[in-house]
C-alpha cells in the first residue's frame, strides 16, 4: 500500500494564529518541529496499519516548512513551490489513500484560522454550489483518480467538515476551536496519539477507491471588487456579480489548475493595506 500525505499547517498540534504559519516568523520556527512531529505520528500509524511506501507533499505556503532531517526516514518528501496540483501533487500516480494532515475550515466558515488557499481575500469558495473548504476541494480531486481520504487531520471544525465531504475518512482531532485565533490544544505527545491511533485505522480504508469524474463548477467571492475584476481577464471565467467570478470546467483536475490561476491572479491584484 502507497500512501500520500498533504500536509498543511494551519491545522496542526497548537498553531491558532497568523505568526504561527507565516514564513520568517518566531513563532513559525518553533512550530515547525511542532509539524515534523505530527506529520511522524502519522506515518507511524499508516505503517502499523500496513502502509509499504509514504509520500509527503508539503501543501502550506511556501511549501519548505518541514524539517527533512527529523522525518521518519521511511518517507520521501515533495517539498518546493509552482507544483501544477499543488497540494495535491502526485495524486495522478494514484496511490492507495491520501491523508490530509493540518488541515482547517473554508473561508467564511468557522474555524482556527479558516480560509481557502487566500488567506483572508478569498471569503468564499463553492463546489458545485457547496461552500468548499480546500479539504472538499482536495477530496474531489482524489476522487477523480480513485483515491480515497483515509484521514482527516485538524481541528474539529475541520473535522466536522470532512464528515460531510468524506465521512468514510478517519478523523483526528487536534485542537478545539474557540474562535478563528484561539483554540483548546492537545500537548503535542497527546495530539501524537491521537493521529497515530487515527492513522492506522484509517488503513483500513486505502485501496477501496472509485473513480467518480465528471464536469464542475466553483465560484470564488472576493473581498473587494478589483480582485474580482482582475479574475475575470482568465479565459473561461466570468464575473458573476460585483465581487464573484466563477467557471465550470471539464474534470475536477481542469477545475482545480484553473482555480489556482484564479487564486494567483487575485493575489497579485491586491495593494497595500488596502487589499
Amino acid at each position: 500500500m502507497r500512501i500520500m500525505i498533504s500536509a498543511d499547517m494551519e491545522g496542526v498540534t497548537g498553531v491558532t494564529c497568523s505568526a504561527d504559519v507565516t514564513v520568517g516568523s518566531e513563532q513559525w520556527q518553533r512550530f515547525r518541529p511542532i509539524f515534523t512531529e505530527d506529520v511522524n505520528a502519522c506515518v507511524a500509524g499508516l505503517y502499523a496499519g500496513g502502509a509499504a511506501e509514504v509520500v509527503i507533499n508539503e501543501a502550506h505556503s511556501s511549501q519548505r516548512n518541514l524539517l527533512l532531517e527529523r522525518l521518519d526516514p521511511r518517507v520521501s518528501m515533495l517539498t518546493g513551490k509552482h507544483k501544477p496540483l499543488s497540494m495535491m501533487e502526485g495524486i495522478d500516480t494514484v496511490p492507495d489513500g491520501v491523508v490530509f494532515l493540518g488541515y482547517h475550515a473554508a473561508a467564511g466558515a468557522d474555524g482556527v484560522l479558516a480560509h481557502t488557499y487566500l488567506e483572508n481575500q478569498i471569503t468564499g469558495v463553492w463546489l458545485d454550489g457547496v461552500r468548499a473548504s480546500e479539504g472538499r476541494l482536495n477530496a474531489a480531486l482524489a476522487a477523480e483518480y480513485g483515491v480515497p481520504v483515509i484521514l482527516v487531520t485538524g481541528d474539529d471544525k475541520c473535522c466536522a467538515d470532512a464528515e460531510d465531504y468524506f465521512p468514510s475518512a478517519a478523523k483526528a482531532i487536534v485542537k478545539t476551536c474557540v474562535s478563528r485565533y484561539a483554540a483548546i490544544c492537545l500537548p503535542p505527545a497527546r495530539s501524537a496519539e491521537v493521529i497515530t491511533e487515527a492513522a492506522r485505522a484509517g488503513m483500513a480504508a486505502a485501496g477501496t477507491g472509485a473513480r467518480t469524474g465528471s464536469a464542475h463548477e466553483i465560484e470564488v467571492e472576493f473581498d473587494a471588487s478589483h480582485l474580482a475584476a482582475a479574475a475575470a481577464l482568465i479565459p473561461t471565467v466570468q464575473r458573476r456579480a460585483t465581487n464573484r467570478i466563477g467557471f465550470e470546467s471539464a474534470s475536477m483536475t481542469e477545475a482545480m489548475q484553473t482555480f489556482k490561476v484564479v487564486t494567483q491572479v487575485a493575489s497579485g491584484a491586491v495593494d497595500g493595506i488596502y487589499g
